[in-house]
């Protein structure tokens, strides 16, 4: 408790602007960033017979 006579106290002046309030509402969407980690290859997912006789059937 404080009296009339005496000013606020340094500390819990510092501690109310550090503290006074919550800090500002973080998205779901903004917490994570999504990166590719390679170029897609467009020759990678076409279908090949030959390949698939060569792996399977030698």
């Amino acid at each position: 408790m404080q009296s009339a006579q005496e000013g606020p106290d340094p500390a819990e002046t510092a501690r109310r602007a550090r503290f006074g309030k919550l800090p500002k509402r973080i998205r779901t969407e903004e917490m994570v960033e999504e990166q590719a980690t390679t170029v897609p290859d467009p020759a990678k997912d076409t279908y090949s017979p030959d390949e698939w006789l060569v792996r399977y059937c030698l």
